[in-house]
């Protein structure tokens, strides 16, 4: 059985994915807007995911969206304890607990062939398992200083290999790469 993992994410050019308090007003600038995206677009990038799989740090704040991003996209939100999942969001939303290699081996089981891994925690997790495949990084420029940052821990090295690099006219620069990562899902 094979699943893709692969992570799609913004960072500060120091490297945090929000401010202390989970902020990410800024990535809203209008100027970001104003430049269309050089690289992976993420709707090119999100058309090839079967599912969403997320922390519930991360799936707390999408709810405090204007609008659930994910209409037509299952999430799972991973937690070791209870998850109260709005009313509006039941069936398009799952909670799961276990490791990574065994949500990654049930959600294959259930048929699905890639999974967008989102949060730093998560995204931390996954890496640390071997299951990463593809890292897509944009750069915004910004430096926040402090926040919480996409790697905090690494317990081993990681061994990357550089896809593409695409700078836009806004300043953004999108890193792509390939995680090089065990096999044992395989």
């Amino acid at each position: 059985m094979s699943i893709e993992c692969s992570v799609y994410i913004a960072t500060s050019v120091d490297g945090f994915i929000a401010q202390l308090d989970g902020g990410i007003d800024w990535l809203a600038r209008p100027e970001y807007a104003a430049s269309p995206i050089q690289g992976l677009s993420y709707e090119a990038f999100i058309a090839t995911v079967d599912a969403i799989v997320m922390g519930k740090n991360t799936f707390n704040k999408v709810l405090t969206f204007d609008a659930w991003p994910y209409e037509n996209i299952p999430v799972v939100v991973l937690s070791s304890a209870a998850l109260d999942i709005p009313a509006q969001l039941q069936g398009k939303v799952q909670h799961a607990n276990g490791t990574p290699a065994s949500i990654a081996k049930q959600l294959a089981n259930q048929g699905l062939r890639h999974l967008y891994i989102d949060g730093g925690v998560t995204i931390q997790r996954f890496l640390q398992a071997g299951l990463i495949d593809t890292l897509t990084i944009t750069r915004i420029p910004v430096l926040l200083g402090s926040g919480i940052p996409l790697f905090n821990t690494a317990p081993s090295q990681q061994h990357l290999q550089l896809i593409e690099v695409h700078a836009s006219d806004n300043g953004f620069v999108q890193e792509r790469y390939r995680v090089e990562r065990n096999t044992a899902m395989d």
